[in-house]
């Protein structure tokens, strides 16, 4: 089987929701480090300009966004299981809350706390993302303080999930709902211990923290850009599976271009090759890599024909 390939960065809480999926499907990996900030000329030319980690690289299929990359690693490794039949959509909804209302509160919190431990170009790095005006110490500070109310709420929610006894977030099984929600409670103590008294009074969130940490990361390898740059050039994309198009969907063999829905919003433009209700895949020509196809989750992303 495919080497499994994780573009990622240290601190990156979507990174580490992969990581830890690897490690609850003990899985082997090769790790190559990418930059935390612009330009990432390496990745870029894996994705057709995507600039967002981690990204999964299989030989030259390359899977972007962690929604896309944990269907991804279940098709392949299906045992043990994130997908539990009966779950599946009440995970997904807790999920969608916690990559929303939740991380984003955590994340200014944790960010306006800890401003001085981030890299410094990082602030503007993320405020070009969005198109937004550099932001202030003191008002990436005012934000921390408005938000952390909103973080102690949510966190009693997630305490509430756990108060009939179950080990995990939506039942007996573990779901993405654990990895999503644990991705933005990992993000409120990653860079330091100054957040860490926020869990104080949640006993039975402390503990499923444990149980969800209990799963390591698998078991990685170091690998460099050049390597796997290299890997996806020696390689030919999978063939595609047969796709489900909807009325309004460009046709299979057309030059298209796909946007993040939210920020970082630059196009990857191909050819489409695969489309479904969950999946968007474009072939991408580029001197480094030579063909590869990029692959996007449906929900989160927009498809246009190029214009």
């Amino acid at each position: 089987m495919a080497e499994l390939i994780l573009h990622h960065y240290d601190f990156s809480n979507y990174s580490e929701k992969v990581r830890v999926a690897l490690g609850y499907k003990s899985l082997d990996w090769s790790s190559v480090i990418v930059p935390p900030v612009t330009p990432k000329p390496d990745l870029t030319a894996l994705t057709g300009g995507y600039r967002r980690a981690p990204v999964l690289q299989i030989g030259a299929d390359i899977y972007c966004d962690t929604r896309l990359i944990l269907r991804e690693l279940e098709r392949r490794h299906p045992l043990p299981s994130l997908y539990s039949p009966g779950q599946h959509g009440f995970a997904n909804a807790v999920a969608a809350w916690a990559e929303g209302p939740l991380f984003r509160s955590v994340m200014l919190y944790a960010w306006g706390t800890n401003h001085d431990l981030m890299p410094p170009e990082l602030f503007e790095d993320r405020a070009r993302m969005r198109g937004l005006p550099v932001p202030s110490v003191k008002s990436v500070e005012r934000v921390a303080a408005r938000s952390a109310p909103l973080v102690r709420t949510q966190m009693s929610l997630i305490e509430d999930m756990l108060a009939d006894g179950r080990p995990w977030i939506c039942g007996p099984n573990v779901t993405v709902a654990d990895l999503a929600i644990f991705h933005a409670m990992w993000f409120l103590t990653d860079r330091s211990s100054r957040l860490a008294h926020e869990f104080n009074r949640f006993e039975l969130l402390r503990q499923w923290m444990s149980r969800v940490k209990g799963f390591g990361h698998g078991r990685p390898r170091s690998m460099s850009a050049g390597e796997a740059l290299e890997i996806a050039r020696a390689s030919l994309p999978s063939d595609p599976r047969t796709s489900l198009r909807q009325p309004e969907d460009p046709k299979l063999g057309s030059r298209v271009e796909v946007r993040a829905a939210d920020y970082a919003r630059d196009a990857i433009v191909g050819t489409l090759t695969f489309v479904d209700d969950d999946e968007l895949a474009v072939g991408i020509h580029n001197d480094r890599v030579g063909d590869v196809v990029v692959h996007f989750p449906r929900i989160g992303f927009e498809l246009r024909e190029e214009r």
